[in-house]
C-alpha cells in the first residue's frame, strides 16, 4: 500500500473525501454479511502493517482514548506500582457510556518519541487496535468507519476496499 500523502495532519481531511462512500459500502456490507470479509480485511491489514509504522504516527495515543477495563487498571496498577483506587483517581474518569477512559488527551502515557511509557502493560483497546484484524469485522464496521479519520492503515484499508468488487 502507498501511504504517500497520509499524514496523522492530513488523516481527518482525506477521510472525509470519500466518507459517504465508505459509509454506503460498509451499509451494503453489513447487510450482505459476505463470508470472505474477514479474510479480506485481515490480508489489507496484514499489507498495511507491512509498509506502515504507527510510531511515524501515534494518532491514536494522542486523539481518542481507549476503554480501560478492570483487568486493565489492574494490570497498569502493577506496572506502576500503585493501588487501583489511586490509578484511577489520577488517570482515568467515567465517559458517558459509563466506562473507564484516560482524562487527558494525549494518552498520559505517551512519550515525545510516541512511545508507550507502559506499552507491555497496556489496555486491551490498546493491544487490539485498529480492529481490523478481528472476526466478525461487519459487526465492528462502524468503529472501522470512525477510525478511519484517526489511523493512516484503517484509512488505506477503506480506501483500497472502496477499488474492490463486491
Amino acid at each position: 500500500m502507498d501511504f504517500t500523502g497520509v499524514t496523522p495532519v492530513s488523516i481527518v481531511e482525506l477521510s472525509k473525501q470519500n466518507g459517504q462512500q465508505v459509509k454506503d459500502l460498509f451499509k451494503k456490507l453489513k447487510k450482505k454479511k459476505p463470508k470472505n470479509l474477514d479474510a479480506i480485511i485481515h490480508r489489507l491489514h496484514e499489507e498495511a502493517f507491512d509498509s506502515y509504522d504507527c510510531l511515524d504516527c501515534g494518532n491514536c495515543c494522542s486523539s481518542i482514548s481507549p476503554i480501560v477495563l478492570e483487568k486493565d487498571i489492574d494490570r497498569l496498577s502493577k506496572h506502576f506500582r500503585m493501588k487501583s483506587s489511586n490509578f484511577i483517581d489520577e488517570y482515568l474518569e467515567m465517559d458517558s457510556d459509563q466506562d473507564f477512559v484516560f482524562r487527558t488527551q494525549p494518552c498520559p502515557f505517551l512519550g515525545n518519541d510516541l512511545y508507550c511509557m507502559c506499552y507491555e502493560s497496556r489496555p486491551k483497546a490498546c493491544r487490539e487496535y485498529p480492529h481490523t484484524d478481528r472476526t466478525k469485522m461487519y459487526q465492528i464496521l462502524n468503529l472501522t468507519e470512525k477510525n478511519r479519520s484517526y489511523c493512516p492503515i484503517v484509512y488505506m484499508i477503506t480506501e483500497t476496499m472502496l477499488k474492490m468488487e463486491w
